[in-house]
């Protein structure tokens, strides 16, 4: 597998990872239970709304209430004086304020309406909520369950991405096994060949085997030499006719006893 090739690969690998998180039921479970929440919490915020519009119109009301009474005081202390011009206008603004305190039970009964309503939508809402909330754990159970049974599968059977991937990495450490095991087998061979030698050495062939001539011829000469030598010893030898046989027994006896102490000092030397 090529580098870019290798680099591909990667770059779809970590894509499908992201759009996998980006699927991920659980994840959308819980956004859909939080955007529920947020509705109910706007819910009762404009409970919350209603009911403080509510209390202010009742406020007003008790205001214009004690008005009326007022009013209506003022209408009868002017009887009391014979002020009948200001009792009508007392009547007048206890009129006006009975008026008013109409419109505002109206306005007051409208409003309970609506927070009833809501109140009630409210609590629909909540229940969903919490029935929703139940199914949602359920269902990220069972898909967290599914997603591990599936994931064990895949290692179990060698498929899915991440088995593909180690797959892939498994050849390519074959390959580059193979590879290293090939040249070293190459590297022994041309090392016994002596290719290596040939190579840190200034000398060509021909050198080399005028060399190997000039040993051989050496290593023969001085075995002629040696030969020469011991032929000569020999000869020696054999010309001392004027020396009897035992004579001659002797000496050999003699030089063998020699040479015997010798090999005796030599070998205790070295076990020494």
């Amino acid at each position: 597998m090529g580098v870019l090739s290798r680099m591909s690969y990667v770059v779809r690998s970590k894509i499908n990872a992201i759009l996998n998180r980006a699927e991920d039921p659980s994840e959308t479970l819980d956004y859909s239970y939080e955007q529920m929440r947020d509705e109910l919490q706007d819910v009762k915020q404009g409970i919350a709304d209603l009911t403080t519009q509510k209390k202010r119109l009742e406020m007003q009301k008790r205001k214009l209430e004690e008005n009326v009474e007022k009013h209506n005081e003022q209408a009868r202390q002017a009887v009391q004086a014979d002020r009948e011009d200001l009792a009508r206008q007392a009547l007048e603004k206890k009129k006006t304020k009975m008026n008013q305190i109409e419109e505002l039970e109206g306005q007051i009964a409208d409003l309970q309406n609506t927070q009833d309503n809501l109140v009630e939508k409210k609590d629909q809402l909540q229940n969903r909520i919490e029935e929703f909330r139940t199914k949602k754990e359920s269902m990220k159970a069972r898909y967290e369950a599914a997603e591990a049974q599936t994931r064990v599968s895949e290692a179990m059977t060698g498929a899915g991405d991440e088995m593909e991937d180690v797959g892939r990495a498994i050849e390519r450490a074959e390959e580059r096994t193979e590879d290293m095991e090939a040249r070293s087998q190459a590297m022994d061979e041309l090392q016994d060949s002596g290719v290596f030698e040939d190579a840190l050495s200034d000398k060509d062939s021909l050198d080399r085997e005028l060399e190997d001539v000039r040993t051989s011829g050496e290593v023969d000469a001085e075995l002629e030499t040696l030969k020469a030598e011991m032929g000569k010893e020999s000869a020696d030898s054999g010309g001392s006719g004027g020396e009897t046989d035992l004579e001659t027994e002797t000496e050999t006896e003699v030089a063998d006893e020699d040479i015997e102490a010798e090999l005796e000092e030599i070998r205790d030397d070295d076990e020494n």
